[in-house]
């Protein structure tokens, strides 16, 4: 086995806590929250699997064209835990995917089109960690893989902070230089919009962040050989960038005539290298994946395309499963969630009525919407922390569940007086950029630097 080699970056300000230090002070014996008990189940890796957009009617469209009405579930259909969750974000019934996906990322509701940062903040750096730094701080690997580019709203909310889901190219700079997430693979990186606050950017470009990933010490890869060979020689920081913008849609998984280009990986196979990467953690890791186009599908009202990307979501999910259960230990050790962050469309299934479908055969579809809508959207789960998922939830929930299984550490008592506060917010804040050994007790996340991760750490801590 590999060892986990972190790097951390830092660029921070001593503007970048200012909000922290408005917080009311706690005990640093903070009573526990649900689930987090001396006898709370942990995970050693956690994996969030979205497929965007979707509803029930996808699922069971889906189902009826693979299976016919009597057939088989669908993979993720196994999972043993099953809820729903509210998807409203904190301005709008109808959610967008940086919102909905931020909550999850943080457990606070977002507006539409913040990325994980309060728009009326004075900086993102004051925003709280998200699931993927959390794990991060405990010394996992992580991994972000979608069929959009790799910066769009919902792998952006994991590892990065904007005002705005827009600034793709400063998303994605976060990506590899402040977060330094492991394995990126995916389309390509977005650049940053006019008319978003992007231009506090400037100079950011999709080639300007490649060029800074590939000085980081990233292994860029833009075909399937070449990932599967940096996957082969243990490379443990990938980004691999196979289109432009989104991805090819998956179409030869409906229409045996489509075709899909020579040497670009699907879904299953980006799930199946991130998963042989990251495995390689002593410590476990975070990974998440996204169907993104069965979102794109369902804006254009296109019946076959939500059934091709669903297909090849469910064939993901598939490897995965497959992946825990050729080891015991992982079954024990692995929490998987399947959730989908909003509805796309209002689709309706409306016929056909008076005869019953058979395998191959698609539903008479109807949509309302070439819009979100607000429906509630299912959670499939299983693994330690799954308990948590079963029920009425809000999208928030699932962040409180996927930090339950993360060992309770206790943080932020930085100046030892047995009290949580502004005090130990000022401390860190006056040791950032040094080596942990000026200040050992301001490294929460032991990773040998004081960061502007710790600070968020301790914002975390304050807050609960």
């Amino acid at each position: 086995m590999r060892e986990l080699k972190l790097r951390t970056i830092v660029l921070a300000t001593s503007a970048a806590l200012a909000a922290a230090m408005a917080v009311s002070p706690v005990s640093a014996e903070t009573p526990e929250a649900p689930g987090q008990g001396a006898n709370a189940p942990t995970a050693k890796n956690i994996i969030l699997m979205v497929p965007d957009g979707l509803g029930m009617s996808y699922v069971t469209a889906t189902r009826i064209f693979l299976n016919g009405p009597d057939g088989d579930p669908l993979y993720f259909e196994t999972l043993p835990q099953i809820g729903y969750q509210r998807t409203h974000s904190a301005d709008s019934t109808v959610t967008d995917s940086a919102a909905a996906g931020s909550a999850w990322a943080t457990g606070e509701k977002f507006n539409n089109g913040e990325a994980s940062c309060h728009s009326d903040g004075l900086t993102c750096l004051e925003s709280p960690p998200t699931i993927l730094e959390l794990s991060k701080a405990e010394g996992k690997m992580t991994g972000l893989v979608a069929t959009s580019t790799i910066t769009h709203a919902t792998p952006a909310v994991f590892g990065a902070h904007s005002h705005s889901r827009q600034c793709q190219a400063e998303i994605g700079r976060q990506l590899v230089e402040v977060t330094g997430v492991d394995v990126l693979l995916g389309g390509g990186i977005g650049g940053n919009r006019d008319g978003y606050n992007c231009e506090q950017y400037p100079g950011q470009d999709p080639n300007s962040v490649l060029a800074l990933a590939q000085g980081l010490g990233y292994t860029y890869v833009m075909d399937e050989t070449a990932m599967n060979d940096a996957v082969a020689a243990g490379d443990e920081k990938i980004l691999g960038l196979f289109t432009p913008g989104g991805k090819t849609p998956e179409m030869f998984r409906v229409d045996p005539e489509e075709t899909y280009p020579l040497g670009e990986p699907t879904l299953p196979e980006m799930t199946t290298a991130a998963l042989d990467v990251l495995e390689e953690s002593n410590q476990g890791f975070f990974l998440m994946v996204e169907g993104s186009q069965i979102d794109w599908a369902g804006h254009a009202n296109d019946l076959d395309y939500l059934l091709a990307e669903t297909i090849a979501f469910d064939e993901a999910v598939q490897v995965v499963q497959d992946w825990i259960a050729a080891d015991p230990a992982r079954e024990e050790q692995t929490l998987l969630i399947v959730v989908s962050d909003h509805e796309t469309g209002g689709m309706m299934i409306n016929g056909p009525y008076g005869e019953l479908s058979e395998p191959g055969d698609k539903i008479e579809d109807g949509w309302t919407s070439g819009g979100h809508t607000a429906q509630d959207t299912p959670i499939w789960s299983q693994g330690p922390g799954s308990s948590l998922l079963g029920g009425a939830l809000q999208n928030t929930d699932l962040f409180d569940a996927m930090k339950s299984v993360l060992p309770q550490t206790s943080l932020g008592d930085v100046d030892g007086n047995g009290v949580v506060d502004r005090n130990d917010v000022t401390a860190i804040r006056g040791y950032l950029r040094q080596p942990a050994s000026r200040c050992p007790a301001c490294d929460l996340d032991d990773d040998g630097a004081i960061t502007v991760r710790d600070a968020r750490l301790l914002v975390l801590e304050l807050r609960n």
